[in-house]
């Protein structure tokens, strides 16, 4: 098993070069901003794997290799034996070292990570992406040149973290939980436009931007800077992190950055505004000069 969540480019490169059995996923999806609210506009990242990949790298569909149907969530995990299924057909087993990275700007690798990383799977994501990798001198590769994956048995489940809160306890929490949006500032107030059905954040929670926690060249900030950014939002890191975002995309970067800090104690509410929203029950804070 890996130490840590991340590895760099170069680290990549020599077990690559090594032949060390790396199963290498590209997990690049394109939300677009959106231009009013309840604007969702996701489109496949594989036309961008097409164009510039790391070599022997797949291109996976995280909203749908990944993800299951969900009456108000685009991207809802799947059981822990549904994905694991999923993963067996895309060739990948529980004694597989997977290593992720998009190519735009970590979140959907996060995910994968934290997917994985939830039914005992190996797995880190690539520090920086490919940008990362391209700064490193390594080359990137075009085309269909990856292997076509040899499904493998299906397996059952025996080893996953408690990894998911749901919007039932989340209510329970409202105002006393240890809560963080992963969403920026904006979006976190409400000075935006959402791409879910109303603005705003869930009351009482905190808001630290995932994309925040990486530096101008997109590597995760240091252990020690991620965890002063957590603090200075008033999060107790000794009790355990509930994180929400948009659509439970996000919360997973924070989660990753969390777990570069050292910091494992978190859950993620998966339906986050996107399913909170969608209930006009429920209380949600605009900025007044939204």
């Amino acid at each position: 098993m890996s130490i840590g969540p991340l590895i760099t480019a170069g680290e990549l490169a020599v077990e690559l070069s090594a032949g060390r059995p790396v199963t290498v996923l590209d997990a690049t999806l394109v939300l677009r901003r959106p231009r009013h609210d309840g604007d969702f506009v996701a489109e496949s990242g594989r036309g961008r794997w097409l164009d510039a990949h790391i070599p022997g790298s797949r291109h996976i569909a995280v909203d749908t290799d990944l993800s299951v149907p969900h009456p108000t969530q685009h991207d809802h995990h799947p059981e822990a034996d549904v994905l694991a299924s999923n993963l067996a057909a895309a060739g990948i087993g529980p004694d597989t070292s997977v290593v992720a990275y998009d190519t735009v700007g970590g979140l959907w690798a996060a995910r994968v990570w934290y997917l994985l990383d939830w039914i005992g799977i190996d797995v880190r994501v690539l520090d920086g992406g490919i940008a990362a990798w391209r700064d490193a001198g390594l080359p990137t590769a075009t085309g269909e040149d990856a292997p076509v994956a040899t499904p493998r048995a299906s397996w059952q489940v025996t080893t996953k973290r408690e990894a998911w809160v749901d919007r039932a306890e989340i209510e329970l929490l409202v105002g006393c939980g240890n809560l963080v949006c992963g969403l920026p500032e904006d979006a976190f107030q409400g000075t935006v436009p959402t791409r879910y059905s109303r603005r705003g954040h869930i009351p009482g929670s905190t808001n630290v931007p995932a994309r925040a926690l990486s530096g101008d060249d997109g590597r995760l900030l240091s252990p020690g800077e991620i965890r002063a950014r957590y603090l200075e939002a008033g999060v107790d890191l000794d009790r355990e992190v509930l994180l929400y975002c948009g659509g439970g995309i996000s919360a997973t970067a924070n989660a990753l950055a969390l777990a570069h800090a050292g910091v494992r104690h978190v859950r993620v509410y998966d339906g986050s505004l996107e399913e909170w929203s969608a209930d006009p029950a429920l209380p949600l804070v605009v900025a007044a000069s939204a």
